[in-house]
């Protein structure tokens, strides 16, 4: 069967604080899928109340999930998707997991040599010694929730008298906040399509004029911050595609990922964070950056299905994986 004649159900919306940006995915999507050929795609918003009745009698082949954060990024719908036996796009439910908790995908990154900077974890309720974390990290911090997505709660710190609010800010969208040391110098991203073969897009360099890569810059014409290819060596480059393989298959990823990095003074890129489900709108980073390698929105979105599928048949397997250093080929 051609893959275009698959039954298809688009999940989006949800009841994240990035609902907003999840529905307009779930649209961009939507279009992108009818354009590559699908003839049968079904938009659901998770938070319908028929929602888990009408997708488990719908008879899908595979589900297209465009869900970001809370519940539709951090393993819960793809639980969901595992009992109903519907193969779906990205991540399993345990790479999921921990990929969007920020403070353990930092701890698999250092188990498998991939530089990130330094950092704190605080739990709602510690006793905080802000002096003893400004003495260990130095400043400039960011302060951001563990499990929150588009720069929701996030603080730049440039100063210590700045970290108690900042804090509480944080805390407003979760129960654990991460401190984290800034590194200076150029930020990138760069997008990973595979599953056991990964292999990485251009590399995109952002630029902005605010503190940080906020929530209003991100959704602004990619055209004022994206830059394919980077002003870096091609050294440099090529050392930030290996580190995201790494990390995507570190993390047990599957089909799609995009990991962040600052790339410092030296040309060594530390990385932030792997977004498990990378938005897919128009002014997205997966998306510019797979225009640039010669893959349009249709042809990425059909290829997403693909690498479902093919996982579908395989059954899943998105355990972190356990191979040192070196190991893993790119």
């Amino acid at each position: 069967m051609d893959v275009t004649e698959c039954k298809v159900a688009l999940l989006c919306g949800g009841w994240s604080d990035e609902r907003e940006v999840s529905l307009t995915s779930g649209r961009e999507c939507a279009k992108a899928l009818a354009e590559a050929g699908f003839s049968s795609v079904d938009v659901f918003d998770i938070a319908a109340p028929d929602f888990v009745t009408s997708i488990a009698s719908g008879n899908y082949d595979v589900a297209f999930v465009a869900l970001h954060g809370r519940y539709g990024e951090d393993g819960c719908v793809q639980g969901f998707l595992e009992l109903l036996g519907i193969p779906y796009t990205f991540s399993g439910v345990l790479a999921s997991a921990v990929a969007s908790d920020k403070a353990m995908a930092k701890d698999i990154y250092r188990e498998h040599g991939i530089p990130t900077p330094k950092d704190v974890c605080l739990f709602q309720g510690d006793d905080v010694d802000l002096d003893s974390i400004v003495s260990a990290l130095g400043l400039p911090l960011f302060v951001k929730p563990v499990s929150s997505g588009s720069s929701n709660g996030v603080s730049r710190v440039d100063d210590a008298a700045e970290l108690a609010s900042a804090i509480d800010e944080a805390f407003k969208f979760d129960t654990r906040v991460l401190i984290e040391s800034a590194v200076k110098g150029t930020e990138i991203t760069v997008p990973v399509l595979g599953n056991s073969k990964p292999e990485a897009l251009p590399v995109v360099e952002i630029r902005y004029e605010t503190a940080f890569y906020d929530t209003n810059v991100k959704y602004e014409d990619p055209s004022k911050h994206h830059v394919i290819p980077p002003e870096l060596p091609d050294a440099v480059v090529a050392r930030a595609q290996e580190l995201a393989c790494r990390a995507h298959v570190a993390l047990g990823c599957m089909g799609a990922s995009r990991s962040d990095f600052i790339v410092d003074e030296s040309g060594e890129p530390y990385i932030i964070e792997t977004n498990i489900i990378p938005g897919m709108t128009g002014s997205s980073l997966l998306p510019d950056s797979a225009r640039r390698a010669g893959r349009n929105f249709p042809d990425l979105c059909r290829y997403l299905v693909e690498l479902a599928l093919e996982r579908g048949a395989r059954g899943t397997s998105d355990k972190p994986r356990t191979s040192m250093p070196g190991e893993v080929e790119c």
